[in-house]
């Protein structure tokens, strides 16, 4: 019986812990679908500003084509949803916060906001730079090699599907000083020993951008390039991030709890008792 009730105390944190987890997921995607709600009646308007850029660069010369009965319908409720998964990123970065902020430390709880705060901006700057730095230039300089007896016209599913590839690309990529500065501070690896890397780290850069993104030096480039850049900006704030670090305070040490003062001061009566006995 004292088995089984200590096996059964030992549980219950671990279903209390499951339990809030499924609350904070379900909280997560309830955001979502609740902005795609809102959105879905504007899904042509989305999908039209989402391809302006292609649009342009195909102006006088050629039109996009669905090449599937349902990609007309389907197309746009599809970007729809990524939309709203775009635009709820912060309620579910929030949630994945919550739900492991009771096990930080006060001193890593201060650190971890702005880098929170940071890594939904950094996200949103990535998406924005894709659509109106990268893809205007991609899209002409494919309209532009294309032979004059070929008629350049886009299916809008491979479009989209090219346009959420570069968006999560590019958003991701964003998050490279964030990334870095948690290796910083973590103490995984120091400022100078990244930059002892940045050869390997220019490599990686490339063949990154190699996989993401079409198969053309332009595309490339203007993803590799940054991702070098937010390299060292990373390795940048890494140093302030070490040079600027508060001194530990010693209420930050939830390690030691009641149970281990009680434990101490059994494990010193004992002693004490011991020390008497042998006298």
């Amino acid at each position: 019986m004292t088995d089984q009730f200590e096996e059964e105390h030992d549980s219950q944190p671990l279903v209390e812990h499951l339990t809030e987890l499924r609350d904070r997921l379900m909280k997560g995607v309830g955001s979502i679908f609740i902005v795609f709600i809102a959105l879905i009646y504007f899904a042509r308007d989305i999908y039209n500003f989402v391809a302006q850029p292609l649009m342009q660069a195909l102006e006088g010369t050629s039109t996009m084509i669905a090449t599937d009965v349902t990609a007309t319908f389907l197309t746009p409720f599809k970007l729809t949803f990524f939309v709203a998964v775009f635009i709820a990123m912060p309620v579910l970065l929030y949630q994945i916060w919550a739900f492991i902020a009771p096990a930080l430390y006060r001193n890593e709880k201060r650190l971890a906001k702005p880098i929170f705060a940071s890594s939904i901006i950094l996200f949103y700057v990535g998406i924005a730079f894709a659509y109106f730095i990268v893809l205007p230039p991609i899209f002409m300089f494919f309209n532009a090699i294309t032979p004059e007896d070929v008629a350049l016209m886009p299916d809008i599913t491979t479009f989209l599907n090219l346009v959420i590839k570069l968006f999560f690309a590019f958003g991701l990529a964003f998050e490279i000083p964030v990334v870095t500065v948690i290796l910083v501070t973590a103490g995984i690896i120091s400022p100078d020993g990244l930059a002892q890397k940045r050869p390997y780290v220019v490599v990686a850069c490339f063949v990154i951008a190699m996989l993401m993104t079409p198969p053309d030096v332009v595309s490339q480039s203007m993803l590799a390039f940054p991702m070098w850049g937010l390299f060292e900006i990373g390795i940048f704030f890494g140093r302030l991030a070490i040079k600027n670090r508060p001194p530990q305070d010693p209420q930050d040490d939830d390690t030691t709890n009641d149970d281990d003062i009680a434990t101490d001061k059994a494990t010193s009566a004992i002693t004490l008792s011991g020390k008497h006995t042998d006298h």
